[in-house]
């Protein structure tokens, strides 16, 4: 069974079983593969350099529209532009983080330095806002509805095992974000 994450002298640290290990690590290829963009980038050097994606459009897919929201409201032209200037670093910055995490959950106890630790955050917040939007979660009643779900013996259906999931790397979430706080108090 895992163990929260704790800040000690050597960083961040918790431990994770094999299967939990797995479980991670299939979620993070899951949301790659999601932010992988369907069509090959632009051929254009100056454009393919400064991040610009002339292709960009909105996600029809709902959990991917929650990874890459719209930035500008109430204007959809203007929203596009900025999507068009900015996702492809957007959806890069977050594979890399996905990834970065998936290497850095390789050992039973894990054992973080503050910014890998902010790696692993950021890969754990794209993976519950996935798993937010498969479960329909959309406020904090919805979320405290699922946080009574928690044997995973009762797990018959794919929206428990989601619940139970999404608990999960939750709770994980948690206790890496307390421990990260904990370093901001050393600091001040």
């Amino acid at each position: 069974m895992a163990k929260a994450f704790k800040r000690n002298r050597r960083g961040i640290s918790g431990y994770l079983e094999p299967g939990e290990r797995q479980l991670l690590r299939r979620l993070f290829e899951d949301v790659i593969a999601m932010l992988e963009p369907d069509e090959p980038a632009n051929e254009d050097p100056l454009a393919a350099m400064v991040g610009v994606d002339g292709q960009a459009r909105v996600p029809e897919d709902s959990a991917l529209l929650r990874l890459l929201p719209h930035a500008v409201g109430n204007d959809d032209d203007e929203a596009l532009e900025f999507r068009r200037l900015t996702e492809r670093s957007l959806r890069e910055s977050k594979i890399g983080a996905l990834r970065g995490a998936a290497l850095l959950i390789e050992k039973r106890e894990a054992a973080f330095s503050d910014e890998q630790a902010h790696v692993v955050a950021k890969a754990l917040n794209d993976v519950r806002l996935v798993l937010a939007d498969r479960l329909g979660i959309e406020s904090d009643e919805d979320a405290e509805r699922l946080h009574g779900i928690d044997d995973w013996s009762k797990a018959d259906d794919v929206d428990t095992y989601l619940a139970l999931v999404y608990n999960f790397v939750t709770w994980l979430q948690e206790t890496l974000m307390q421990a990260m706080l904990e370093g901001l108090d050393d600091v001040s």
